[in-house]
């Protein structure tokens, strides 16, 4: 094994940035040189954090090889052209993107290797294999999706809610997405109905339900804890590291 990777990781108070912090810590292949956060922190996971207004300053003196971030819209397109300024390759595991937040992503990719993703489980990377599998082959059954998260999450439905759905749509076409229902609401051709659950503490659950009149198949995936992501994202950034510029996915790790 070569020399471990010098990792960057924002939001070092938060979720995920606190499982980062841990999970990287039990690995060889990962050396985290930086963390930052925009609250005042002293240190998580035995690691000193740093305030994240002076992240261009702060990767200057570190020279991480990736910045791995979770943290928001806003944040992380600022983290990323910080990154593409400094030559530092960015794993973004932030959903809820908008057009301009997707344009900026891109932006950066031009200078740095820039890694996205919805949803850094190797098991949902596998549940979306087998979403494509199962629509293909039950072309005129009913689809639903239901996503069930912790009560803070933002962004509804969620990041890899709206990728599943875009599988569903990559084998069958454009898909009337309605958004949960109320009052008189019969199905109608063509549609998926989307359903966002927000309760408690839950890391992530995610259902496709496929249905004619006679059989029901569901496919679940369901998260036990953060730090499955934490590993996913950390994959990431090692597999990243000195990657030409450029936008990247996270099939390409695993295929790896």
């Amino acid at each position: 094994m070569g020399d471990p990777v010098r990792v960057a990781v924002t939001g070092a108070a938060g979720r995920m940035g606190r499982e980062l912090l841990d999970v990287a810590a039990g690995r060889d292949d990962v050396s985290v040189v930086l963390a930052v956060n925009r609250s005042p922190v002293e240190s998580v996971s035995g690691v000193d954090v740093r305030d994240a207004a002076d992240l261009s300053t702060h990767l200057a003196e570190t020279n991480p090889d990736v910045l791995v971030d979770f943290t928001g819209p806003e944040s992380s397109t600022d983290y990323a052209a910080a990154c593409a300024e400094a030559g530092v390759g960015v794993v973004v595991g932030t959903t809820g993107f908008d057009a301009d937040g997707r344009a900026a992503l891109d932006e950066a990719a031009e200078s740095v290797p820039l890694l996205h993703a919805t949803n850094f489980s190797r098991g949902v990377a596998a549940l979306r294999r087998a979403v494509r599998e199962a629509v293909a082959a039950l072309p005129d059954y009913d689809v639903e999706v239901t996503e069930t998260h912790h009560n803070g999450k933002r962004d509804a439905p969620s990041g890899t809610a709206t990728t599943l759905l875009d599988e569903v749509d990559d084998v069958r076409g454009a898909s009337d997405r309605v958004y949960g229902r109320e009052g008189d609401q019969p199905r109608t051709e063509g549609e998926i109905g989307v359903h966002a659950r927000r309760a408690g503490g839950v890391t992530g659950e995610h259902e496709v339900l496929l249905a004619d009149d006679h059989q029901l198949l569901s496919l679940t995936h369901r998260a036990g804890s953060r730090g499955v992501f934490a590993a996913g994202a950390l994959d990431a950034a090692v597999w990243l590291a000195d990657r030409d510029a450029g936008r990247y996915d996270f099939d390409e790790v695993l295929d790896a």
